[in-house]
């Protein structure tokens, strides 16, 4: 679980809302958002209220009180060994992973798991395992039986490669819900990105009237209730709004007027968007989860 790391004064279990590096690369020229160096970057991030960001430079953040989180993939046992003193050295508050390639075998899963738990201990630092495609979480139904095998892994919940990878309308999403509620109870990290049925990452405009940002609302709620159910004095969940850039094939790219490929939308605006549906899902928790205790 994560612990406050500032003055230790704030004693309730609370959401920290973080940006993404990423979400600052290729901004498109129309966007409101930084497009300067790395330190007009962290500036900005800081200025709009973000707490902290994942990979962010160590030094910047330092110096404007930013919190710092990191991110790896993992293939083998064994590769996260020079990195793991370097993060807890470098003041970092935890680690997510995009973990195996999704064609391990559950024999291999679950000593890669295991590497991961163990390290997590001995380095006492938070070490969250991201539900993302191409690693050993992409399926709703094999991250389901790995919480049986291993009750203590916690995740990083990047719902939006399930949502649109499995198609998670497709049947009833209420099902699909109440199946991965033994994920949502071990959610202590979010990527925030909101996609729809058929693609991954979508600008969502004001967020209204579209049942997908409904759905992804639902999501983040239901994991910071998994959350505040088992959360200590000072403990926080992280979320992270984590919208990339098109060259990555994650912001959509549309012709304007002139026949040029341009992104959809500002990505800069819709993180703060999203900021604010991550404070809105925040307190739709806290509310759900103080009728469950009257």
């Amino acid at each position: 679980m994560i612990k406050n790391t500032n003055d230790g004064s704030q004693q309730q279990p609370y959401l920290r809302v973080d940006m993404n590096y990423g979400g600052c690369n290729e901004l498109p020229p129309f966007s409101q958002g930084p497009k300067g160096d790395d330190r007009e970057k962290h500036e900005m991030i800081q200025k709009a209220g973000f707490k902290g960001i994942q990979d962010g430079d160590p030094e910047l953040c330092k110096e404007l009180g930013l919190e710092l989180t990191a991110h790896a993939r993992m293939n083998a046992v064994g590769d996260l060994d020079e990195l793991l003193p370097q993060w807890k050295d470098g003041g970092y508050n935890c680690a997510t992973l995009h973990v195996g390639w999704g064609m391990e075998s559950d024999a291999e899963v679950d000593r890669l798991v295991g590497y991961v738990l163990d390290n997590s201990v001995k380095f006492d630092l938070p070490i969250y395992i991201e539900t993302h495609r191409a690693t050993i979480t992409q399926d709703m139904q094999r991250t389901v039986e790995l919480t049986k095998r291993f009750p203590e892994v916690r995740f990083n919940g990047d719902f939006s490669h399930w949502y649109t990878g499995q198609e998670m309308v497709y049947g009833g999403i209420e099902n699909k819900w109440e199946f991965i509620q033994p994920v949502f109870d071990r959610v202590r990290f979010m990527h925030g990105r909101i996609g729809n049925p058929g693609c991954i990452q979508v600008d969502v405009g004001n967020g209204e009237n579209q049942s997908y940002v409904d759905h992804f609302k639902e999501m983040w709620t239901r994991a910071f209730q998994g959350f505040l159910r088992s959360a200590g004095e000072g403990d926080y969940i992280c979320f992270t709004v984590e919208l990339l850039q098109a060259d990555i094939f994650y912001a959509r790219t549309f012709k304007n007027a002139q026949g040029q490929e341009q992104e959809e939308g500002d990505r800069w605006q819709q993180a703060l968007l999203y900021k604010e549906f991550a404070q809105s899902a925040w307190q739709e928790a806290l509310k759900r989860e103080q009728k469950v205790k009257a």
